[in-house]
């Protein structure tokens, strides 16, 4: 099973195409795909798309409920053969998962340009006013000193003592929205505990994998890694 959470978070899955995140391809590489339009996503109403804003555990935390719904509807779900695939919020949330997720409820990760730390990805980033206006303001402001703020609650790098998943990190140097160190980051983490990973690097894409022939690598990459752990 392969559970693609989408990024945003205001943003949405829907019955469309493109070379990024494309449903088909994983569905005709074998894989079973779960791709849930958690609280926050577009196309359900104002008040369901505001709900992550400020509690970004949303769509990881929603995504864990789908995983575990789709395990207990469909018998021939495999539970140890689930694996977790998100870019941007979506890669923010693999690292939030291999943290957070009931333990081995995924087998491995893919994080396509994901946040490590919500305050160094505050001060690197070039989307200033997104996360001020997500999380109440910038790290320094008054209310990120409280013990409730985002930045003290759904960062990543807060349970990275507990990360166990396998997980391949892929980044593009050209993305100035979430940059290259939370890669490295997320990377080193991983390697310097011993977790397998692998990071797949791309000196030419920015937030988004464009050109045709990296799409190929890209592709193969991330199949390569599902068939790898399932």
């Amino acid at each position: 099973l392969c559970v693609v959470v989408h990024g945003g978070p205001q943003g949405s899955t829907g019955d469309d195409w493109h070379y990024r995140w494309n449903l088909q391809c994983l569905a005709s590489a074998g894989f079973a795909v779960l791709a849930p339009n958690f609280r926050g996503s577009t196309g359900f109403g104002h008040a369901y798309c505001r709900d992550v804003s400020g509690d970004w555990a949303i769509g990881p935390d929603d995504s864990v409920a789908g995983v575990e719904h789709a395990l207990a509807t469909y018998a021939w779900l495999d539970p140890a053969k689930v694996v977790g695939l998100g870019a941007s919020y979506g890669g923010f949330s693999m690292n939030y998962l291999n943290g957070n997720a009931p333990r081995d409820m995924f087998c491995a990760l893919v994080n396509h340009d994901g946040l490590f730390d919500m305050r160094s990805g505050y001060w690197s980033t070039e989307e200033l006013f997104f996360m001020e206006k997500e999380f109440d303001g910038p790290p320094c402001a008054a209310a990120a000193s409280d013990p409730s703020s985002p930045y003290n609650v759904a960062s990543p790098s807060l349970k990275v003592a507990e990360w166990r998943t396998p997980t391949l990190v892929i980044q593009g140097d050209k993305d100035y929205r979430l940059v290259t160190s939370e890669a490295i980051s997320t990377f080193t983490a991983l390697q310097r505990q011993g977790v397998a990973s692998e990071l797949l690097f791309f000196p030419d894409e920015n937030h988004h994998c464009l050109n045709p022939q990296n799409s190929l690598v890209w592709h193969d990459a991330v199949l390569a890694w599902c068939r790898r752990w399932t």
